[in-house]
């Protein structure tokens, strides 16, 4: 495992994801800044108009631009690989913007963790907005499904909803209590892959709604997010244990610590190679090679 320093102490790294210049982009949600790791380790920072706005997840968009939500100004932003920043905000204030993903239809779609809404953009900022039929759901991590739909973790229902490009919604409620669903992601099999924070588990929900679990040995690692790799192999981070968790395709869990305390990972992503990268809580990205 490899570790990068992006940031200070208290910036925060949070989300990451594999942009389409080859680096690493992550937020820094306590800084309001948007950052670049190159392959060489060199680190860029991108200042938004506000170290108060709280940038979380983000996304490759269907344009080359990252798109990214800003959870505590209620917006979402966009920035090209040169650094230019803009933001667009939804109808809906406060709503509370926590996961995005890019959809089968060529827009944006964007949890309300607030709102207990799904809200879809375009690239020129045209935004539609969707009610959740739950309330107090707390939809957090969004992920575009096989189904050409929209999946999102319930995380305050103890349900995954599906979310149809028209805006249909159809809930499915998962079988343990205190799940606490918050990271979800599209897997190799045709199914979703989710982890629940509060469960202490991986689960599979297929596109009509059957789950299986996988409980951690851990039920206390608090995993957090989740993406899928080239080979099928499921990778997602357990916040409270310092970890790195993979799940194979045969159902096998396994873990990498990360070494020293406090790491606290949180966003995951997999690039095109099979390399893992995870955003740590305490100013760094870790690397597993694939």
């Amino acid at each position: 495992m490899e570790l990068f320093d992006v940031a200070e102490p208290g910036a925060g790294p949070y989300g990451v994801t594999v942009g389409p210049d080859g680096g690493v982009w992550f937020t820094l949600v306590h800084a309001g800044e948007i950052g670049r790791l190159a392959a060489d380790g060199t680190v860029r920072r991108f200042a938004l108009d506000s170290a108060r706005c709280g940038p979380s997840a983000l996304t490759v968009g269907p344009d080359g631009a990252l798109w990214f939500t800003e959870l505590n100004a209620g917006r979402i932003g966009r920035i090209t690989v040169d650094g230019e920043a803009s933001s667009f905000a939804p109808p809906t204030a406060d709503a509370g913007p926590g996961g995005i993903v890019t959809g089968p239809d060529g827009a944006l779609w964007f949890t309300e963790l607030n709102a207990d809404r799904v809200g879809r953009i375009t690239v020129d900022g045209q935004v539609t907005e969707y009610p959740l039929p739950l309330a107090g759901a707390f939809p957090a991590h969004i992920a575009a499904g096989p189904d050409g739909a929209l999946w999102c973790a319930l995380n305050q229902a103890d349900a995954v909803a599906r979310v149809s490009v028209r805006g249909e919604v159809t809930v499915h409620r998962l079988p343990t209590a205190g799940t606490a669903p918050v990271g979800i992601t599209a897997g190799p099999d045709g199914a979703l892959w989710y982890v629940g924070i509060g469960g202490g588990l991986v689960g599979r929900i297929t596109v009509d709604g059957k789950v299986t679990e996988y409980p951690l040995a851990d039920r206390a690692a608090r995993p957090h997010a989740i993406a899928a790799g080239p080979d099928g192999r499921l990778w997602f981070t357990e916040w409270a244990a310092g970890r790195i968790g993979v799940l194979t395709p045969d159902g096998r869990l396994d873990g990498y610590p990360v070494p020293g305390p406090g790491a606290e990972p949180h966003g995951i992503a997999v690039g095109p190679d099979g390399a893992v990268y995870a955003a740590l809580e305490r100013g760094q990205i870790a690397r597993l090679a694939g």
